[in-house]
């Protein structure tokens, strides 16, 4: 068959890549020369940890698709890392020792240990902190590498062409116009235009079920240590749904967040680029419209806090930015993804899960389009 697919971040990526490898031929148009959207501006976690107990199956199908897409693209920096969430109040460790007793602790790699343990397995971490829940199923990729890595890969193929710089404008049955006026007809068309939830994806679709949430994120120079994996602070307990449960509620009533931390909707994550650099954030914003500035205070604030946990100051900050991604509200979704007409299809709203979810996305797409 012959698929098209509109959009070049990871979803639109995961999809070439799924229909590559069942021996379809795949055009892709990115309307940027470049992506430049949510998949080029995040930590690069494959994050089973947080994931609710709905989505852990595939979140670990994810991983391993992941982990067999670095054995064949290295240069993609798959590694099965590991994360340690450090803890500093006993109401914190409290929802670790919880989550530690569950039934699916075990498929997660959950593990609470005390910090001489951890810092056997993360030698950097000489700070403050009283307790670290170690998941041993995460992972990492550098996602700034990410794209152009499974593009060669496809490219290889002789079954796959990619055009930069071109927009998709029209969709008339399986028939793609770009901007340019050239028609890419296929069999199947995949639409995973990102954040981008006007233009095409409305024409198709109509309002979608989703929103776009804001962050802030940096980069440091490189640090003169490894950090063996990721890192995450106490307050990503409050963000993620595997931790849901009666600590949880607890820790949110006898404990405040730092009121910067608050103001912002902050948790630390923590992940190390293999260059060396520390790839540091996030704040969550969500409602629009988003200011064009970044500011300062939640910056401060996770130097800070990651400089308390390893011992030592961080490096200069090499990189701010912000970064906008998709996020379907139905807590029940993966994703939105729905066939708007014979052969047509419109997939967005990972949320904050694109990376961790993206492979396994695209799996279940080409199972449920036929491909």
């Amino acid at each position: 068959m012959r698929v098209t697919i509109v959009g070049g971040g990871i979803l639109g990526m995961a999809h070439a890549w799924q229909a590559v490898r069942r021996g379809h031929e795949v055009v892709q148009l990115e309307r940027e020369v470049e992506a430049r959207g949510a998949t080029v501006r995040n930590f690069g976690l494959v994050w089973v940890s947080g994931r609710s107990s709905g989505e852990l199956d595939a979140s670990l199908r994810s991983r391993e698709l992941w982990e067999e897409l670095g054995s064949q693209v290295p240069s993609i920096g798959f590694r099965g890392c590991g994360s340690l969430t450090l803890l500093r109040t006993p109401a914190e460790v409290a929802v670790a020792e919880e989550v530690c007793v569950r039934a699916d602790a075990g498929r997660r790699g959950f593990r609470l240990l005390e910090p001489e343990e951890a810092r056997r397995i993360n030698p950097a971490l000489r700070g403050k902190y009283v307790a670290a829940l170690h998941c041993s199923r995460d992972g990492a990729v550098e996602s700034r590498q990410t794209l152009p890595a499974i593009r060669a890969l496809l490219e290889a193929t002789g079954r796959y062409t990619f055009h930069p710089g071109t927009e998709a404008r029209v969709v008339v049955g399986t028939r793609v116009v770009d901007d340019r006026g050239n028609p890419h007809d296929a069999d199947v068309v995949i639409v995973c235009t990102g954040a981008a939830h006007g233009g095409l994806a409305r024409q198709l679709a109509g309002d979608l079920p989703v929103r776009r949430v804001r962050l802030q994120m940096m980069q440091t120079a490189p640090l003169d240590e490894p950090l063996t994996t990721a890192i995450a602070d106490g307050d990503s307990l409050r963000y993620y749904p595997a931790y849901s449960g009666n600590a949880l509620d607890t820790l949110r009533r006898s404990e405040n967040q730092d009121p910067i931390a608050d103001e912002h909707r902050m948790q630390l994550l923590c992940g190390q680029r293999l260059h060396g650099g520390r790839t540091i954030g996030d704040t969550h914003e969500y409602t629009e419209p988003f200011p064009f500035d970044v500011t300062e205070a939640p910056y401060a604030y996770l130097t800070g806090v990651v400089e308390e946990l390893l011992g030592r100051p961080l490096p200069p900050i090499r990189q701010r930015w912000a970064g906008v991604y998709s996020q379907c509200v139905d807590p029940g979704r993966l994703v939105y993804r729905k066939e708007v007409g014979g052969g047509v299809w419109v997939v967005t709203g990972p949320g904050g899960r694109g990376m961790t979810l993206g492979a396994v996305i695209g799996e279940q797409t080409a199972n449920e389009s036929g491909l």
